[in-house]
């Protein structure tokens, strides 16, 4: 009788020591940031979620449009207002530069240059802070034929704190 008790002990050990084995496991990892803005002057996505993401333009089947993207920004400046330019020319690209399709990027209503800083906030909008528009609009080909393919580009813009008489 106790052979028979130690085989069945045994034999729960073995089983026990390789259930471990065939266990499942997962792991999550994910990295999580936060930027925390002076309170004197800041210029942030109101909805910070699609800023470090790639953005898809809409494409318009039935009238062959190229659609824009609108997104908002929390704004201040205590001190001053805000301007703002472009680093470097907004446009989409598939490889081929006769195919480029230059982009508008207003910010706040005004025209984005890369050439000269415009006023895109004034001082008594800064001041208290605002919500404000950023709108890029695809312009058409001169031929107003979009060409197939893949297109990619950036828009890099560059906001200053204005003091006032500077």
């Amino acid at each position: 009788m106790s052979k028979k008790l130690i085989q069945v002990f045994l034999s729960a050990v073995v089983m026990g020591s390789s259930a471990g084995a065939f266990a499942a496991r997962e792991v999550h990892t994910f990295e999580v940031f936060v930027t925390i803005p002076t309170q004197a002057f800041y210029v942030i996505p109101s909805d910070p979620g699609w800023i470090h993401r790639e953005q898809q333009l809409p494409w318009n089947l039935t009238s062959s449009t190229l659609g824009g993207l609108r997104k908002y920004f929390d704004v201040k400046n205590e001190a001053g207002s805000i301007e703002a330019r472009l680093d470097g020319r907004p446009y989409l690209s598939n490889g081929t530069d006769a195919h480029d399709i230059a982009l508008r990027v207003l910010f706040n209503g005004t025209l984005l240059s890369e050439h000269k800083n415009s006023e895109v906030v004034s001082l008594t909008e800064a001041a208290p802070g605002k919500r404000v528009l950023l709108e890029i609009v695809p312009m058409p080909p001169a031929d107003g034929v979009y060409k197939p393919g893949s297109y990619f580009g950036s828009v890099n813009m560059i906001f200053n704190a204005i003091l006032p008489g500077a």
